[in-house]
């Protein structure tokens, strides 16, 4: 199983099972990095440029030369999750938005790290690689053999954080007014 730099699990053998699509892509297919980024990368930028920018998954040479390019081809491919979702136990994000301290239910679970430009020749890439895992799965996978795809429901704790966000979001939608709201008896 991959192992964070600390050494603790992450929860998968291979994070690009659970990996999306990169968020350098844009909707036309063109990789936004070369875009908008060409000077962190200009060897890269310009490999890009050559190609009207199409994303390295898509690169027409690849299709021509009947290669099978993915995401993980890429240099900066990166992959971060949306957070609506526990992916492991399916627990539903309700945001607070008027409680500053409020912590999320979800949290961002990486499942591989970046590595920059310093990867040695040979060597695979390392894309970032996050998906959403609540804050009661982020630590049962951290500190046990949980793994993010195991068959799990959401934890007693985490439905009663959740229902709890529930019931006060429903209340602010009822009705009251200021009369009732600011009584002072």
């Amino acid at each position: 199983m991959e192992e964070t730099p600390t050494g603790t699990p992450v929860g998968v053998d291979d994070p690009y099972d659970h990996a999306g699509v990169c968020d350098h892509l844009t909707g036309d297919g063109r990789c936004r990095f070369a875009l908008d980024r060409a000077g962190d990368d200009p060897s890269f930028a310009a490999d890009r440029r050559a190609a009207d920018y199409d994303c390295v998954a898509a690169d027409y040479d690849c299709v021509a030369a009947d290669e099978d390019c993915e995401f993980r081809d890429c240099p900066h491919y990166r992959s971060t999750t949306d957070g609506r979702e526990c992916v492991r136990c399916g627990l539903e994000e309700v945001r607070m938005a008027h409680e500053g301290g409020a912590r999320p239910l979800l949290e961002e679970h990486h499942l591989s790290y970046g590595g920059g430009s310093d990867r040695t020749e040979g060597s695979e890439p390392s894309h970032e690689i996050t998906v959403a895992l609540c804050r009661w799965c982020h630590t049962k996978v951290h500190k046990s053999f949980a793994r993010v795809d195991d068959d799990a429901s959401p934890d007693p704790e985490a439905f009663a954080a959740r229902e709890e966000r529930r019931s006060r979001e429903q209340a602010e939608f009822g009705f009251s007014s200021a009369a009732e709201r600011f009584d002072d008896g």
